[in-house]
């Protein structure tokens, strides 16, 4: 898809950088793994059990959710410092989406138990997270909002063509 038609389609998730502290991107450096992904290659399924987070270093991600016809649609592309996989680590729940590298990508990962004792061992960063959960609502409430401030426009229906 060229970049122009990709950008009216998708909304690039705000940075992480602006939205943790210093300290605790820092102890996240220090559980974490860096791995480099090809184009196209998965970080995670929708489905799939969440065992971690993921954060962009560089690149970016897109982020799929299947539709009721069970195709893959954009939800965003995201770039470095975006993070995914959060909620459904800390519930120990499914992923909900399928996240992809869009080009060459260094992601990190950072382990569910070694994510949850970090949290457990320091109350100031889990208060942290737990704002970051709250703002990433607000901002779906924004995107819900958004989205129903302009619907697509009806379709007719064919005269003969009954509501039942």
């Amino acid at each position: 898809m060229p970049n122009d038609q990709r950008n009216l389609h998708c909304v690039l998730a705000p940075p992480t950088p602006d939205r943790l502290s210093p300290e605790l991107l820092q102890a996240l450096d220090a559980i974490k793994s860096v791995r480099t992904l090809a184009e196209g290659a998965t970080l995670f399924q929708e489905g799939s059990p969440a065992t971690g987070i993921y954060l962009v270093e560089s690149g970016a991600v897109r982020i799929l959710l299947s539709n009721t016809q069970n195709k893959q649609q954009l939800l965003e592309i995201a770039g470095p410092g975006a993070m995914f996989g959060l909620s459904e680590t800390l519930s120990g729940e499914k992923y909900r989406t399928t996240a992809e590298a869009d080009d060459e990508t260094l992601a990190a990962f950072v382990p569910r138990e070694k994510l949850l004792g970090l949290l457990r061992d320091n109350g100031d960063f889990c208060m942290e997270v737990l704002r970051f959960l709250i703002a990433d609502l607000h901002g779906l409430y924004h995107k819900f909002r958004s989205i129903s401030a302009h619907p697509g426009r009806p379709r007719r229906r064919p005269l003969d063509q009954n509501i039942n």
